[in-house]
C-alpha cells in the first residue's frame, strides 16, 4: 500500500464549484468569497468573518488591526509552527515564547500568568491538531491582570485587558463546552491550507466575537483596507457601472482569497459535517488499537471538548530521537508516510537567532523528542487504517 500523509479530499462539488467561479467570468475576491465569509460566521457561531488567503495573513492583519507593535509584548507556545509566531516578529513587538506544561501539548498557564506585564497585549494560544485549549483558564487569567492592561486605541480599550486571538488553524469545527472554536477566543484564526480537514487550497478566515462599543462592519471593512491596498471599494465593487473611482486610505497588504478557493470552500462547507464524522471515525479506529500498546495518543474527546480530529500525534515513551527517525523511515518503506509535530520553534534557526534556547523550554522538547504523527485523513479506506496501526505496532514493538 502507499498511504500519503494527508492529501486535499477534493471531489466532484468542488470541481463544479470551481468550473462555475471560472465560467462566470468573475475569478478574484466577490460573490463566492463573501458568501463564504457569512457561512463561516454562521457556521462558528461568530460575529463576523473575513476570508484570507492564509491563516497567516488574518493572524497578522488582526495584530496590525488591534494596533500591535515595538514595545508591545506577545505570548505563545513554544510548541507550534512558525505562523504562530512569525506574524509577532512582522508587526515588530517582542515574542515571548511559552514552555508547554509538564506531559501536556498545552501552553503552561501559571508560567502565562506570571510572564503578563505591562506591556503584554495579546496573547496567542494554538489549538493544536484540533483540540481547543483551556480557554476557561486563559479567560481567567487575563480578567485577573486587567490592571496592567494599558490600552493603545480603541479596539484595545473596548476589549481592556490582554486580548486573546487563538491560533486555531487546526481546529476548524472542535467544540469547547458546547461552543464552536471561532466564538470563544476574541479573534479565532483559522486555515483552510490543502492539508487541512477543510481546504480551500491556500486560505484562512479570521472571526470574532461581538465587542461592545464596536461596530462590526466597520472592523470588517478594517480587515478590507487592511488585505486590499488600503483601496476604499474592492475590485467587485469598482466594476460596478460608473463606480470607477477609488482612494488609497492606507498603503496596506494584498492578501486576499480568491472566488476561485471560495468556491472549493464553499463545497466543503456542504461537506464538512461528514468529513469530521469520518475523521472521529478513523481515530477511534487508530485509538483501540494503540492505546492498549500503552503508546500515548492526543485526547480528541473528553467531558469538555471535542476536536476537529486534525492530527493523530502519538508519543512513543522511551524511544530515542535517532529511534524515533528509523521508525518514520521503516513506516515509509511499508509506504505509509508519517510526520513530526512539532520541532519546537527554539530548535529553529531563525528563533535562535532571536535569543530562544530550548534548554529554557524542557518539557515542550519532552513532547517533541518520541512524537510521531499517523496519517489521518478522509481518503483513508478502514482497510487503509487498519494496515497503519498495524504496520505501527510491528515496527515499535521492535524498539521497544
Amino acid at each position: 500500500m502507499k498511504i500519503p500523509f494527508s492529501p486535499p479530499d477534493i471531489g466532484g462539488a468542488e470541481l463544479g464549484q470551481v468550473a462555475e467561479t471560472l465560467e462566470s467570468g468573475w475569478i478574484t475576491t466577490g460573490p463566492k468569497t463573501k458568501k463564504l465569509e457569512k457561512e463561516i460566521a454562521e457556521y462558528c457561531s461568530a460575529d463576523r468573518a473575513v476570508c484570507l488567503n492564509s491563516q497567516t495573513a488574518c493572524a497578522e492583519m488582526t495584530l496590525r488591526l488591534l494596533g500591535i507593535s515595538a514595545g508591545d509584548e506577545v505570548i505563545t507556545s513554544a510548541y507550534t509552527y512558525t505562523a504562530s509566531a512569525s506574524v509577532v516578529c512582522h508587526v515588530g513587538a517582542k515574542l515571548v515564547l511559552m514552555d508547554t506544561q509538564k506531559d501536556s501539548y498545552e501552553m503552561d498557564y501559571e508560567k502565562l500568568a506570571d510572564a503578563i506585564n505591562e506591556n503584554t497585549k495579546v496573547i496567542i494560544p494554538v489549538d493544536l491538531g484540533g483540540v481547543p485549549c483551556d480557554y476557561d483558564r486563559l479567560f481567567s487569567i487575563v480578567e485577573s491582570k486587567k490592571s496592567l492592561f494599558h490600552p493603545a486605541n480603541n479596539l484595545q480599550e473596548a476589549i481592556g485587558r490582554v486580548i486573546i486571538m487563538a491560533d486555531a488553524a487546526h481546529s476548524f469545527g472542535a467544540v469547547w463546552n458546547g461552543k464552536p472554536t471561532g466564538s470563544i477566543a476574541d479573534f479565532s484564526n483559522f486555515s483552510f491550507h490543502a492539508v487541512k480537514n477543510f481546504t480551500t487550497a491556500e486560505g484562512g478566515a479570521a472571526v470574532w466575537n461581538t465587542i461592545q462599543g464596536i461596530d462590526k462592519e466597520e472592523l470588517y471593512q478594517k480587515y478590507q483596507l487592511l488585505s486590499l491596498h488600503g483601496q476604499s471599494k474592492d475590485a467587485f465593487a469598482k466594476t460596478q457601472c460608473g463606480a470607477w473611482e477609488y482612494d488609497i486610505l492606507e498603503p496596506s497588504y494584498k492578501c486576499n482569497m480568491t472566488d476561485i478557493s471560495a468556491g472549493i470552500g464553499l463545497a466543503q462547507m456542504e461537506r464538512y459535517p461528514g468529513i469530521l464524522a469520518r475523521r472521529k471515525e478513523i481515530i477511534e479506529k487508530y485509538d483501540a488499537v494503540l492505546k492498549e500498546l500503552g503508546i500515548e495518543v492526543l485526547e480528541h474527546c473528553s467531558k469538555k471538548y471535542q476536536s476537529s480530529g486534525h492530527l493523530y500525534m502519538a508519543r512513543i515513551p522511551g524511544i530515542t530521537l535517532s529511534q524515533r527517525g528509523r521508525i518514520i523511515k521503516e513506516m515509509a518503506k511499508a509506504g505509509i508516510a508519517c510526520n513530526v509535530h512539532y520541532k519546537p520553534l527554539p530548535m529553529m534557526t531563525a528563533y535562535k537567532k532571536l535569543g530562544f534556547e530550548i534548554a529554557d523550554y524542557p518539557n515542550a522538547y519532552k513532547r517533541f523528542e518520541n512524537e510521531i504523527t499517523l496519517p489521518l485523513h478522509t481518503k483513508l479506506t478502514d482497510e487503509e487504517a487498519d494496515y497503519v496501526t498495524e504496520e505501527f505496532c510491528r515496527i515499535v514493538g521492535s524498539y521497544r
